[in-house]
């Protein structure tokens, strides 16, 4: 809780920086809001000098009241304009900062190293880039609209009131912190309770996007209770949490106006002692109960804004917590380009764990030539997607250097190093659109005639053609209705319109049937002709082509050679393979 007033400081020191950039609209913001309540305060003097023009029966002077209100008039025309233009800057503002915000936010996962990712559900994600953005931009907005509104008026109320009766304006002078301190007390309060509303929020928001994308798996193991029950237990947190910030939020309002009562109470009441005493006429002292009113209406709203500020700046907090998350490690200015690729890699002593309690890969050592094809065999969790993602450099070795033509990948730019993979992974991905821009997604450029000789050869022509509307069939993220083995024959007809250098293959064909698998590893051995590939199985029988079989077990490589030398030797690969075939 200590830490909580230093969050809160931080978070607004963050905003403002980012509102720098818009000092001259926020200038222009002040100044219109500044004329607006000048001319707002200035219409009770004109409405008290009407009533001093009321003297008695027949003695009112209708000429100056008439004017009085034709000058009031203007005055309303000119201040409903201003507002106007006022509210269209603080608009342009808010959703400004909010779109600068949730670009760099949306351009720092980029950029983010996978482990915090992997580390993190999407859905929590999400709503941070997504929720949290949009309860900051409300908070944002109400402040612009109100806060610089509410401040001037009380300044400008105090100044007129001062200009009339310096007594009575010490009377309200007097009562104001009294308002203040009330607003103090309970905004300090409201900032704990708005940042647990909107991390269990986020926590919610991860807890669902989990069990829908997740939704055969939830009811073929019969989850249904269990991740009910989790999501009360989440649902009946974020009940507390939102209930306890709304009651310190609503009793702001309340405990305001009653302040505001007791200052209006002592305006009228030293008001009209003056009066009677002659010291103030009836106008001034009308004059005086509506400033009275004007003084203590900005409390009330800025007690509101200060409560929706607490939400805005919470939820601003969890966004700079991710915007400011450690990156992945830059490149270097001198990094090489990659060029003239041609599929030598090399593996030194590498050393790499998830954690550091628990080594996984320990002194790697491989050499694969141009052309050679890889597979990496083992059971789960030996480090064969590991070895994968080191490759990519989705991950740093910790120890040793995979080199790539000599070069070591750390001192080469990653879009030049992954521009010469090809990667089919066995968790498929389709972006929203047509299955054309699906396939072209490598390769853009690409023409017609290759696009369709590319799926030809991954045997994903035959259904393209059976869909509605052919290649450009509009298609969801997800794949929509194609099945996961159609969807998989996708990723691979785009990785074989690329026509990289090296490939990975990380259980490509595991969602497609035998028949098609045999026709598509036909394509593969074609595509792979003169490629360096690196290929990940658990079917053994789809590696038996490959030049050197890696196996690996506890991050090690424990027996290496080709599919008969291997079987020969009645090792750890020979009873791998023997119970895949045992009848």
């Amino acid at each position: 809780m200590e830490k909580n007033p230093y969050v809160q400081r931080e978070a607004l020191r963050k905003v403002l920086s980012r509102l720098k950039k818009y000092r001259v609209l926020i200038a222009l913001s002040i100044l219109f809001a500044a004329v607006t309540v000048a001319l707002t305060l200035y219409v009770p003097v004109l409405v008290g000098d009407t009533i001093d023009m009321i003297v008695g029966p027949g003695d009112v002077n209708f000429t100056g009241i008439a004017s009085s209100l034709v000058q009031i008039a203007i005055i309303v025309c000119v201040t409903a304009l201003l507002q106007w233009l006022m509210n269209t800057i603080n608009n342009k503002i808010t959703f400004q900062v909010v779109r600068d915000v949730r670009s760099e936010a949306f351009r720092k996962l980029q950029i983010l190293p996978l482990k915090y990712l992997d580390a993190h559900s999407h859905g929590e994600i999400v709503s941070r880039v997504i929720a949290d953005v949009d309860q900051f931009a409300d908070g944002l907005l109400m402040g612009f609209t109100q806060l610089f509104t509410g401040v001037l008026t009380i300044l400008g109320t105090l100044f007129f009131m001062l200009s009339i009766h310096a007594g009575i304006t010490l009377v309200v002078v007097l009562l104001t912190p009294i308002s203040l301190f009330v607003a103090s007390f309970i905004a300090r309060r409201t900032y704990a309770m708005f940042k647990l509303q909107s991390e269990t929020r986020g926590e919610q928001t991860a807890l669902i996007d989990e069990m829908i994308g997740n939704q055969k798996v939830v009811q073929a193991f019969s989850h249904e209770d269990e991740a009910l029950e989790k999501f009360d237990e989440i649902n009946e947190r974020l009940t507390k949490y939102s209930l306890r910030a709304t009651f310190f939020s609503s009793i702001t309002n309340p405990a305001t106006r009653f302040v505001n009562s007791v200052v209006y109470a002592g305006v009228g009441l030293t008001g009209a002692l003056v009066a009677i005493a002659g010291a103030i006429t009836v106008g001034d002292l009308t004059c005086l109960l509506s400033y009275a009113n004007q003084y203590t209406k900005p409390f009330n709203e800025i007690s509101g804004v200060v409560t929706e500020l607490q939400n805005a700046l919470a939820c601003a907090g969890r966004i700079f917590e991710l915007i400011e998350e450690e990156p992945q490690i830059p490149e270097k200015e001198n990094a090489v380009e990659l060029t003239d690729v041609k599929g030598n890699v090399s593996l030194t002593d590498v050393e790499f764990s998830y954690d550091p309690k628990r080594p996984l890969i320990r002194n790697f050592n491989l050499s694969v030539k141009p052309g050679q094809r890889v597979a990496i065999v083992g059971p789960t969790g030996c480090g064969k997607t590991t070895v994968i993602n080191l490759l990519m450099r989705f991950y740093d070795v910790q120890g040793g250097c995979i080199r790539v033509e000599g070069e070591d990948i750390r001192e080469v730019t990653r879009r030049s190093l992954r521009s010469g993979y090809g990667m089919v992974l066995q968790e498929t991905w389709l972006k929203a659109g047509t299955i054309r821009e699906n396939i072209l997604m490598g390769c853009p450029d690409a023409t017609e005639e290759e696009m369709i000789a590319a799926a030809k050869a991954s045997h994903a022509h035959g259904f393209i053609r059976r869909l509605p509307q052919g290649y450009d069939t509009v298609i969801t993220e997800d794949g929509g209705s194609l099945s996961q083995g159609q969807k998989q024959l996708l990723c691979i007809a785009r990785v074989m319109l690329c026509r990289p250098p090296m490939l990975i293959l990380d259980e490509a064909t595991s969602s497609i049937d035998t028949r098609t698998e045999l026709k598509v590893q036909e394509a593969f051995a074609r595509l792979m002709q003169g490629r360096t590939s690196f290929i990940v199985a658990h079917r053994l029988s789809t590696i038996r082509e490959a030049d050197v079989i890696l196996v690996m077990r506890d991050g090690n490589i424990i027996e290496q050679g080709n599919h008969e030398s291997l079987l020969a030797k009645g090792g750890f690969y020979a009873e791998l393979y023997n119970s895949q075939f045992a009848h």
